[in-house]
C-alpha cells in the first residue's frame, strides 16, 4: 500500500506581492485550500487518484479568480472557449476537450470523454453535443462572466494582441498563466493528472493551448510520474513538456526533481517559455518547479499538513 499524496496549481507567472491585496491573497489561499481538501478527502477515504484530481480541478473551475470554468477569460469574440484534460496513469487512458463553451466543468467532460466516447479528444460544438447527450451541467454566458475578466478583454479587444491572463495593467504588467491542475497518487500506487484552462484573453482562430494536449500540458504514467503544466502553452506544446519529464525518468533514469529542473529551468528557459508545473512520481515525491515570479500551488501528503504557497 502506497502513501497517498496530491498537489495542485492555480496558474503561474508574474505574481508580485506588491500587486496583491491581503483580501485577494486570502481568497486565493482559501480557494487552494478548498481544492486540495476536495481531492485529499477522496484519497484519505481510499478513493482513486483519478477521482481526486477531478474533484480538485472542479473546485478550482467553480472559483471565479482562476482562469478555468467560471472564471474563464474572454476570446476575441467576447466568448469563453475552455480546454481540459485528464489522464489515468494505470491504464494510460485519457480524455480531453478543446474550445468548449457553456459546460460548467470542462474537466468533468474530459473524464466522460475518456470513459464513454471511444475517443481521446473532442472539440467545439460537437463536444458540446456529446456533453448534452451525457446530461452534463450547462450554464448560461452570465455564469462565466466576471467583471475583472471583462475589463481585461476590453483593454485589448480592438487590437491584434492577446493577453496571458494579465490581471493588472501596471508598469511591470502582471502576467499570469491561469491554468489550473492537479496530480495525485492513491493508496494503490496509481497516478493521475488533470488540467483545465480558459486559455488566453482575446485569443482568436480557435487557438488551443497545451492543457488538453496529452504529453504537452497533461500526462500520467504509473511507471514514472503525473504532470500538470501551466504557462505559455505554445512553448509547452513545442517542448512536449509533460511527456518529456516522464521520458527522462523512464529512459535516462533521472529522478523526478532532476527531470523537472532540466525541462522547466533549462530547456524551456532557452526556448523563451515561461511557466511551471506540478509533478508527483510513483514513490509519492512531489516537485513544483516554475521559472516565473510565482505559482499558485498547494500540496498535501498522507499524515502531513497542507502547504499553500503563491510566491517563490
Amino acid at each position: 500500500m502506497k502513501n497517498f499524496a496530491i498537489a495542485i496549481h492555480g496558474g503561474a507567472g508574474t505574481i508580485l506581492r506588491s500587486l496583491m491585496t491581503p483580501e485577494k491573497e486570502a481568497q486565493y489561499t482559501n480557494a487552494l485550500q478548498n481544492a486540495i481538501d476536495a481531492g485529499y478527502t477522496i484519497l484519505d477515504e481510499g478513493g482513486s487518484s483519478l477521482d481526486a484530481v477531478e474533484a480538485a480541478v472542479m473546485s478550482m473551475e467553480n472559483f471565479p479568480l482562476f482562469n478555468a470554468g467560471k472564471g474563464a477569460v474572454f476570446t476575441n469574440k467576447g466568448l469563453h472557449e475552455m480546454d481540459a484534460a485528464i489522464m489515468d496513469g494505470k491504464t494510460l487512458e485519457a480524455g480531453a476537450v478543446s474550445g468548449i463553451s457553456s459546460v460548467q466543468n470542462p474537466v468533468h467532460l474530459a473524464r466522460i470523454i475518456k470513459e464513454k466516447s471511444g475517443h481521446v479528444m473532442l472539440s467545439g460544438g460537437e463536444a458540446a453535443k456529446f456533453a448534452k447527450k451525457m446530461n452534463l451541467p450547462f450554464q448560461p454566458d452570465e455564469y462565466f462572466y466576471t467583471e475583472e475578466r471583462f475589463q481585461q478583454w476590453t483593454a485589448v479587444k480592438d487590437s491584434d494582441t492577446y493577453q496571458l491572463d494579465h490581471s493588472d495593467k501596471t508598469e511591470k504588467g502582471e502576467k499570469k498563466f491561469g491554468t489550473v491542475g492537479a496530480v495525485a497518487i492513491d493508496i494503490k500506487g496509481n497516478l493521475a493528472a488533470a488540467t483545465s484552462t480558459g486559455g488566453m484573453t482575446n485569443k482568436r482562430y480557435g487557438r488551443v493551448g497545451d492543457s488538453p494536449i496529452i504529453g504537452a500540458g497533461t500526462y500520467a504514467n504509473n511507471n514514472t510520474c503525473a504532470i500538470s503544466c501551466t504557462g505559455h502553452g505554445e512553448f509547452f506544446i513545442r517542448a512536449v513538456v509533460a511527456y518529456d519529464i516522464s521520458c527522462l525518468m523512464e529512459y535516462k533514469g533521472l529522478t523526478l526533481k532532476a527531470a523537472c529542473d532540466y525541462v522547466v529551468k533549462d530547456k524551456l528557459v532557452k526556448m523563451g517559455g515561461e511557466g511551471g508545473l506540478i509533478a508527483i512520481d510513483k514513490d509519492g515525491n512531489i516537485e513544483l518547479p516554475f521559472n516565473s515570479e510565482g505559482m499558485y500551488r498547494a500540496w498535501k501528503k498522507e499524515g502531513e499538513e497542507t502547504v499553500v504557497k503563491i510566491y517563490e
